[in-house]
């Protein structure tokens, strides 16, 4: 049977004819990039040893090393939901990236092998995110930053752990993130009625036992937000040696100890009509607090009025400009890699009534943004080097192709007015190298 012609209006004398007759397209090509580069890291193969394996032996279709690329790839792709794999498994792009040449697994599969999650399995999971970490350096760092932050996911079901937060005014759950550079170490999935900082303590204990076990002379510094800013978790810092850098809610004891500077830059702003700001050192103690703490406050006056700021740190040596500036502030590039999870990755999509899975497709996000860094070393000393997830993914992974299959070979036959030819060609080369 001849298939169906479409006719469109015509261009000029020519007519303009669809057919669904175009043999196999994939509109993923740039999957065999990501196939190679997860094959160099071995980071889905390292993940899929912490998964439980309780099916029966003689009834096992699909590997689950496979099931895991098949939802990792997916995600990487721009396909968030199980529901999408009842097409994409019989994608040829896809098939090849998972080395197979026949049906991958449905959603119903996937979403058994997200079920059987328990603990101990996002425990290994972090254990692998910590050992790329170390292993990504080739001799110990004489510092490093751990970046502390949390964020919300908006629920709207019956998931287990979901409840009203009234600062973000909805429903959800409240993840806690710890970066180091552009390095994910903690993907942790949290109920929303705790504090911001609830498990932060026990988390930094166990990271820095981590590294020091690897690197017992580097320099270890927190840095957070002032929801982080909790005595106990200074005090455990100050007694392990550890650096921290957090910020310190304003208070009035704070403001009136600022003042001197205040007024000083009210005079400048009065007569220049333009901002005014520069930090001050201070010495600050709360009255529950055994000893007075270094603060670095922000003085600052605009046309809006005093816009205070402070960071307890201890980091006394530092100039106190370089230490709120250009430390201090430099946290605000991690919430570029939360943003690349939660709105490019889909660490969002938490739909499932079940708390580990739940916590499971967070950290299926947290690989997937792993696999796009692996990329962007890649890339180094190209335009793409610092790019967003979204521009990596439209610029190198979304890329038609026809894909035909024989005994000897398979072939992606790409268009020819694909504009980045020659960056792919170069990520090609390098990753033939390595």
């Amino acid at each position: 049977m001849l298939p169906e012609s479409l006719a469109f209006s015509p261009l000029q004398k020519r007519q303009v004819i669809a057919q669904f007759s175009g043999g196999h397209i994939t509109s993923d090509a740039g999957l065999l990039l990501l196939r190679e580069i997860d094959k160099r890291c071995q980071l889905t193969e390292k993940l899929a040893a912490c998964l439980p394996e309780e099916r029966q032996p003689g009834k096992i279709k699909h590997d689950k090393k496979d099931l895991l690329r098949q939802r990792l790839y997916a995600l990487a792709c721009g396909y968030e939901d199980l529901n999408d794999h009842d097409a994409l498994r019989n994608d040829f792009g896809l098939q090849t990236a998972l080395n197979r040449d026949s049906t991958l697994g449905s959603r119903s599969t996937l979403g058994r092998l997200e079920q059987s999650v328990d603990r101990k399995a996002v425990i290994e999971a972090h254990r692998v995110l910590w050992e790329r970490f170390i292993k990504a350096h080739k001799r110990p760092p004489r510092r490093i930053v751990l970046d502390f932050d949390a964020t919300d996911i908006e629920v709207h079901g019956n998931q287990d752990g979901k409840f009203f937060h009234g600062y973000y005014d909805h429903y959800c759950f409240l993840p806690l993130y710890v970066f180091c550079g552009r390095h994910l170490l903690v993907s942790y999935l949290r109920p929303s009625n705790i504090d911001a900082a609830k498990h932060s303590w026990a988390i930094t204990r166990l990271l820095v036992n981590f590294i020091r076990s690897h690197w017992p002379r580097t320099r270890i510094i927190i840095r957070a937000d002032s929801g982080f800013c909790r005595i106990n978790m200074l005090q455990w810092c100050e007694r392990n040696k550890v650096d921290y850098v957090i910020g310190i809610a304003r208070n009035s004891r704070l403001v009136e100890k600022a003042e001197n500077g205040f007024e000083v830059a009210r005079e400048i702003h009065a007569m220049t009509g333009k901002k005014v700001s520069f930090c001050l050192p201070l010495i600050y103690k709360a009255h529950s607090w055994t000893w007075a703490q270094y603060v670095v406050g922000k003085v600052e006056v605009t046309d809006k009025g005093d816009n205070p700021r402070f960071i307890i740190s201890t980091l006394t040596g530092e100039d106190p400009e370089k230490l709120y500036r250009d430390i201090y502030c430099a946290r605000g590039d991690m919430e570029n890699r939360i943003k690349d999870q939660q709105l490019d990755l889909f660490a969002d999509r938490t739909s499932s009534p079940r708390w580990w899975t739940n916590q499971w497709r967070l950290l299926l996000s947290g690989f997937a943004y792993c696999l796009f860094e692996e990329l962007r070393q890649l890339l180094k000393k190209t335009e793409l080097a610092k790019a967003s997830v979204n521009t990596l993914r439209l610029r190198l992974l979304k890329i038609g192709a026809v894909v035909t299959r024989n005994t000897r070979r398979i072939r992606f036959l790409m268009s020819e007015a694909y504009p980045h030819q020659e960056l792919f060609r170069l990520l090609y080369r390098r990753l033939q190298k390595t």
